[in-house]
């Protein structure tokens, strides 16, 4: 069985790992300007964030066709018809509908989707999991279990230094979004796992109180000293991400994953100060097998 995912999970994971492990993304799509680009294919997140930044322009994104998906489909049905496909929340993409519909499209593929009600780092992990039990010989019912299990365990929590990148892009109420900004005031967002869309969970005053405001959240979570798995992303602000994995790592024990850039489409809506920590209790994971497992 092979997995299929869109690059707004940013899996973490390196291409040959990828390859290895039978993962394959397809790219969504992003317009700044007069240029479109499909993330990993025609840019990478970091070159992009970089012309967001100088660019007068605002960008837009659009996710993968059914098309895409079932071109997909076919060419890894010809190996092997059984595919699992896990995708970022349908609550913030059309993704995960494209990738239902691309199926029906290729009908020689059998495909099981996963909607992970999240994006980024957390259904990265989701999908990184999937491949691992795959890879070691599991069934198909314990794999989605598996994914459900750290679904539920894992957490997306974000914020940002500017909010007219929200503001255009709908992600917030225009006349809030307004107010927050003339009143300079950095949100705390979150994803609600029910409908898997975005949640304004407070706001501060200035970035760096943001950034605590976040390890605050956290810490309402678990208590100072857990164990946690920890990933912190960010578009174009390694400043604000290196002051925030110090945050978290002063209060929890914490088994941390690459600092990266997140993908290039979320980062579109947020504007290149984003940046945002995926966590859960490491224990969680105790059932994943290890690359290299039998």
């Amino acid at each position: 069985m092979q997995i299929v995912t869109d690059s707004g999970t940013d899996v973490w994971l390196s291409s040959q790992q990828c390859d290895e492990l039978g993962i394959h993304i397809v790219p969504l799509v992003v317009t700044l300007g007069n240029e479109t680009y499909r993330e990993g294919v025609d840019i990478d997140p970091d070159a992009f964030y970089h012309l967001l930044a100088i660019s007068e322009s605002m960008p837009t994104t659009s996710q993968p066709s059914a098309g895409d998906f079932a071109e997909t489909y076919r060419r890894l049905a010809s190996k092997d018809p059984e595919i699992l496909s896990i995708h970022m929340s349908s609550g913030l993409s059309g993704t995960f509908q494209a990738a239902v519909a691309g199926a029906e499209l290729a009908p020689e593929a059998n495909v099981t989707h996963v909607d992970t009600k999240t994006l980024s780092a957390a259904a990265g992990w989701q999908v990184e999991a999937a491949a691992l039990a795959l890879n070691a010989g599991w069934a198909l019912e314990r794999v989605l279990a598996l994914i459900a299990r750290i679904g539920d365990a894992s957490e997306s929590i974000y914020t940002l230094n500017e909010l007219k990148y929200l503001i255009h892009g709908g992600r917030i109420s225009h006349m809030k979004g307004l107010i927050a900004s003339v009143l300079n005031l950095k949100p705390l967002i979150g994803v609600e796992k029910v409908g898997g869309t975005y949640v304004q969970l407070g706001q501060q005053r200035t970035f760096k109180r943001a950034a605590a405001g976040l390890v605050d959240r956290i810490a309402a979570e678990h208590q100072p000293g857990t164990k946690l798995r920890v990933q912190v992303l960010h578009a174009l602000n390694p400043e604000g991400a290196a002051m925030l994995r110090e945050l978290v790592d002063r209060r929890f024990d914490c088994t941390w994953l690459p600092v990266g850039p997140m993908s290039l489409v979320l980062g579109a809506h947020t504007g290149p100060s984003m940046v945002g920590v995926a966590y859960a209790p490491l224990q969680a994971f105790n059932e994943v097998p290890k690359r290299g497992d039998d």
